[in-house]
């Protein structure tokens, strides 16, 4: 039996996320691929084993992606903002003849893999065709936020990738960007006040403290180049 207590996210006020459970932490950056758009997900490093951690969520922690206390003398403002409906009360529906696809893009991300070959939308509707399909779900699937979820039209079941329950920080290869904390496998997200946001199988947190959808990550970290400071992340991505 675990006896680090249950597999949960704490979103501590102003503060950081209190991460319990023994969840594994690990850092993953984008593929590119021929179109210049991200392809794929590739693991970069795996953290040492914690039962809990705190991960910086102001972006000014001197040793992230862990926290030092920075968000104290930053006067880091934490305050949530995203709305606290389930998933497909925000998400909008694209109808194919073999798939449907549901949008909730106020959990975007920008990670872009909706982009490439074609957009996942536009392959949706064309999924008659075998690789209009199968790009139409790796697409979605790819979408770490879980903004994109591919349905199978027959079954009306949704498609998604089988994750353990874990997390990774990431790693935007494009844009020289440190991306937010990819969150798998149906983790609990726990709010300061209490409430707990729909488990779902993929989200993504802000880590770089700019999201106007806090806790979730809005895109944030790309306008304002949020580096983790990592010299060897950086080397690895530019080289």
């Amino acid at each position: 039996m675990d006896k680090s207590g249950p597999k949960k996210i704490r979103v501590l006020k102003d503060g950081p996320y209190l991460v319990t459970g023994n969840i594994p932490l690990s850092r993953e950056i984008m593929v590119i691929g021929k179109d210049k758009e991200p392809e794929t997900w590739k693991k970069t490093e795996d953290f040492p084993a914690q039962s809990q951690y705190a991960l910086c969520r102001c972006g000014r922690s001197g040793r992230k992606p862990f926290c030092d206390g920075a968000h104290t003398k930053a006067g880091f403002d934490g305050t949530e903002t995203a709305q606290r409906k389930d998933y497909l009360e925000l998400a909008e529906k694209t109808e194919g003849p073999a798939l449907d696809l549901t949008d909730a893009a106020c959990f975007c991300a920008i990670a872009r893999f909706c982009l490439r070959a074609g957009d996942a939308w536009t392959r949706t509707e064309q999924s008659d065709d075998p690789e209009s399909r199968r790009i139409a779900v790796d697409e979605a699937g790819n979408c770490p936020s879980g903004r994109l979820v591919a349905w199978e039209k027959e079954t009306g079941k949704p498609i998604e990738p089988v994750f353990e329950p874990s997390l990774s920080v990431t790693e935007d290869t494009k844009h020289l960007a440190s991306g937010p904390v990819w969150v798998k496998g149906g983790i609990p997200v726990e709010s300061a006040d209490g409430h707990v946001y729909e488990v779902r199988n993929r989200m993504t947190l802000c880590r770089c403290g700019a999201s106007k959808n806090k806790p979730f990550c809005d895109g944030s970290h790309l306008k304002i180049r949020f580096n983790d400071g990592d010299p060897s992340v950086r080397k690895k991505i530019s080289g």
